[in-house]
């Protein structure tokens, strides 16, 4: 079954306390992935993110209503795809100290957080359910802690996708020649439009998602394994 779909059953097999708490998770990684952007932002030479406030843990000056609560939950129930996202963080790319370099380093930090926070959400789960049996393999904690391994999974495999506005498209951005750069970064006026038209509707979108997520697991999975032998 692939990933995108058993994530889609998992979550509506769901009682209201355990999609309340996904929600609430989703939130907070959202946040962390925007404080990553400015925070690396800052390291470049940016301030932009942290005269704002926007480099905190606090998912609150993250949050956009309709992007980061109620589309992703819409998405969710009628679809089984996750689209939304948080407040983006502002960068001003004039303040970077080698800005088109920079640019794709601030972008590539924010799936890089949903990696770590996927990563840590497998620890507890390996942890706490496999190693300690706290909680039983079906239990709401586990199948929680399951959810927010997932979730952050397609954060950054959705978010690594080379299509403008995204932050694959930061990073394609640095490695295009110039001749060809102009005309893809023009493409982000239609950004949103682009998006929506190719995950929808181009099934192989969908699955490179569902490739990329699965081999993110793997890494996590060979790491933790290989950390355990040790």
């Amino acid at each position: 079954m692939p990933i995108l779909d058993f994530l889609c059953l998992a979550f509506l097999e769901l009682p209201p306390i355990g999609i309340a708490v996904v929600l609430a998770l989703l939130v907070l990684s959202l946040g962390i992935h925007e404080a990553a952007h400015g925070w690396v932002a800052l390291q470049c030479g940016d301030t932009t993110a942290r005269d704002l406030g926007r480099i905190t843990l606090n998912p609150l000056p993250h949050i956009d209503p309709f992007m980061t609560v109620i589309l992703p939950l819409v998405m969710m129930l009628s679809t089984g795809f996750i689209f939304g996202g948080a407040k983006p963080v502002p960068v001003n790319y004039y303040n970077l100290r080698n800005p088109l370099r920079d640019m794709a380093l601030v972008a590539i930090a924010g799936p890089a957080s949903n990696f770590v926070l996927a990563t840590f959400f497998y620890l507890c789960e390996k942890i706490v359910v496999v190693e300690l049996g706290v909680w039983g393999a079906d239990t709401l904690g586990a199948r929680v802690l399951g959810l927010a391994v997932y979730l952050n999974l397609l954060l950054a495999a959705f978010n690594l996708l080379p299509i403008p506005p995204l932050d694959g498209s930061r990073v394609m951005t640095w490695l295009l020649p110039s001749g060809l750069r102009e005309s893809y970064v023009s493409l982000e006026r239609v950004g949103i439009l682009l998006v929506v038209v190719l995950v929808f509707f181009v099934p192989g979108v969908r699955g490179l998602v569902d490739a990329t997520m699965r081999a993110m697991l793997h890494g996590i999975e060979v790491a933790v394994t290989l950390g355990g032998a040790w």
